[in-house]
């Protein structure tokens, strides 16, 4: 079995796109909270004291689809054409825990490029999670940060690929 991420020695490598065409290319990925009640209302009512966690949270997420190069090692950098985060305010989940009401944040990135973007999503909607966390963590310190999954992607060699639902 020959790895992409390893040379001859075993060293780690970054894949050499440099050959491949630019295309575009698309990718979408989604996670869950779980907050208290209280938070939950506080969240949607806008009356959390650091302010509107949704609007942080939007904002954190797109900085950290942008910064995935970063902070994943062999990560390439991309030039990112469109970073979009959005949140679904779930609350009761009857398949969960009855004590939490959750919020779900998909985040979508888009770029034409030589790489997928599926990183970069899944990078987006854990910071945007990890930053809801920190806006609410005074209220409720028992959040918990589930389902986080690459939803679907479109170009590229491997082609496109979309989740099964469960």
């Amino acid at each position: 079995m020959e790895f992409t991420h390893f040379d001859g020695s075993g060293n780690a490598v970054m894949v050499d796109i440099g050959e491949k065409a630019v295309t575009r290319r698309e990718a979408s990925a989604q996670g869950e909270i779980g907050v208290s009640e209280e938070c939950y209302q506080k969240i949607l009512e806008g009356s959390m004291k650091k302010g509107d966690v949704l609007s942080v949270a939007r904002i954190a997420g797109i900085m950290g689809a942008k910064k995935t190069s970063e902070i994943i090692p062999l990560c390439h950098v991309i030039s990112l054409t469109k970073v979009a985060v959005d949140f679904e305010m779930i609350g009761e989940r009857k398949d969960r825990n009855p004590k939490k009401r959750y919020i779900r944040a998909v985040c979508t990135v888009r770029c034409e490029g030589k790489t997928g973007v599926e990183m970069e999503a899944l990078t987006g909607v854990n910071t945007a999670l990890l930053t809801i966390y920190d806006m609410c963590k005074a209220v409720d310190k028992s959040m918990e940060m589930t389902d986080i999954f690459l939803c679907r992607k479109k170009g590229g060699a491997s082609g496109d690929y979309e989740r099964a639902e469960d």
